[in-house]
């Protein structure tokens, strides 16, 4: 394997929020790696805003060489080996392909990232981690419950490292609240969570069919999803408004909001999941996902409750996207931007006194964060520690932060939701080692969904 030089600026930089979060009086995610840490190859599937983004904080952090691009979008895809080649230490341009599965035949790598649409995350991990690498796989891991038990299912039996992109579990000020004010005990009995999202993000216009053009191969962007006529270019948000390629904003939001709670307080599988909603104001264009929708995933003594609108305000202009957990000695509001914690009692531990704690910005660190094409400046050092654990993980040969079973029970909650809105707010209660809904059959067919031919829906059994 070549071998190429981590340098001392960069391995200064990886370590800086590990440092910071020490300071701040607990371990980090993921310790600092090696200076002579080894030269890890990889590769991309997804070239678009986040799948480059992700790598581009694995390059950051760790000693790389990206030696294969792939992207169904030639434009895009040529624009980002450009790019990489600017980023990596090599200046190669990666090897670039149109077709996923030519590219994990042709070129061996250490690590896949994906970042391609939702519909095709499980084929792709599942064949990448039986091509032999390690993956780190953007959230939703699946489209439907039964893609995700085949996704564990694979990387249990190949043996591979596979790290959800749910990177609020490396989030510096959220690691603060998690073991400052949750485990701590400032809470006491937590018994109620609020969740949310109120950004008018769902994509709803009428644009009107046209031929596909020559630079982009909409067959194989498809894949597995039904066929829709072609009516422009999906990238970014307009592939998100259709149930084809993803769950709605239910598992788009809901599952990073969701998941940390579910880190947060230890939880595992919901007892019951119900959920109600649809279209109810935005019926002037072809989106087809709910802009309004009610959750409850229901534990012993807890409600964890989700709301969302893509229209109107937000609840707490200060929290449009967050949840809330509500103890019996205080509340904590927590967001990507910061979090907030309010006592109840004036003589507990605080003495009364509120808790604030805001995001960790590394712009001076990495100043050429300033200049990436749509980068969240705040999730960037959040997603450098959640690749330093990926990497950790990988070298330890254990479990990551957010290891793909987590990733699957956040993932296969959001998408129960979904089924139970569709069956008109039915309760459902899912057994993982029977993959079924208990004593609802007509929920158990929705737990995979039909793959356009010839695409084959994987098997966890016969992965």
């Amino acid at each position: 394997m070549p071998q190429f030089s981590f340098n001392r600026r960069q391995f200064l930089q990886g370590t800086s929020a590990s440092l910071a979060l020490t300071a701040l009086g607990f371990d980090g995610p993921a310790m600092p790696l090696s200076p002579n840490a080894k030269t890890y190859r990889v590769s991309l599937i997804g070239t678009g805003w986040y799948g480059k983004s992700d790598l581009f904080r694995l390059i950051q952090v760790a000693p790389v060489e990206v030696v294969a691009l792939c992207d169904p979008d030639r434009n895009q895809l040529e624009k980002a080996g450009e790019l990489v080649s600017q980023r990596q230490a090599s200046k190669k341009v990666p090897k670039l392909y149109g077709d996923y599965r030519k590219m994990l035949a042709e070129q061996p790598a250490d690590i896949v990232l994906i970042g391609s649409p939702d519909h095709w995350h499980a084929l792709q991990a599942i064949d990448a981690v039986k091509a032999g690498s390690h993956v780190y796989v953007q959230k939703p891991i699946s489209v439907d419950v039964i893609e995700g038990e085949a996704m564990v299912a694979a990387a249990r039996k190949y043996n591979k490292v596979v790290q959800v992109g749910t990177q609020r579990k490396s989030t510096p000020h959220l690691i603060d609240a998690k073991k400052n004010i949750v485990d701590a005990g400032l809470l006491g009995n937590i018994s109620h969570v609020e969740m949310c999202c109120y950004f008018h993000m769902r994509a709803n216009g009428n644009p009107p069919t046209e031929p596909v053009p020559a630079f982009f191969d909409y067959e194989m962007w498809t894949g597995p999803a039904p066929m829709r006529p072609y009516d422009g270019l999906p990238h970014i948000r307009w592939w998100r408004t259709f149930n084809e390629y993803g769950n709605g904003i239910m598992g788009d939001m809901c599952i990073h909001m969701f998941d940390t709670v579910r880190w947060m307080l230890k939880l595992g599988w919901p007892k019951r999941i119900t959920s109600t909603g649809g279209i109810f104001v935005q019926k002037e264009g072809k989106s087809n996902i709910a802009d309004t929708q009610s959750a409850v995933f229901e534990y012993d003594n807890l409600n964890c409750v989700w709301q969302h609108r893509s229209w109107g305000t937000p609840n707490n202009p200060e929290y449009p996207w967050s949840f809330t957990l509500y103890g019996d000695k205080g509340t904590l509001w927590a967001s990507t931007m910061q979090y907030d914690f309010v006592p109840v009692d004036k003589n507990g531990p605080t003495k009364g006194e509120k808790i604030h704690k805001d995001v960790v910005y590394e712009k001076e660190k990495y100043p050429e964060d300033l200049k990436e094409e749509r980068i969240e400046l705040n999730a960037a050092p959040a997603t450098r520690l959640h690749m330093l654990d990926f990497i950790k993980a990988i070298e330890n040969n254990s479990r990551p932060v957010a290891d793909i079973e987590e990733g699957h029970i956040s993932t296969a909650s959001c998408l129960l939701a979904n089924i139970s809105m569709n069956l008109a707010g039915r309760p459902l209660v899912y057994d993982p080692k029977k993959r079924v809904v208990v004593g609802d059959k007509e929920a158990t067919a929705m737990l995979q969904r039909p793959y356009r031919k010839p695409w084959q829906h994987p098997d966890p059994n016969r992965v």
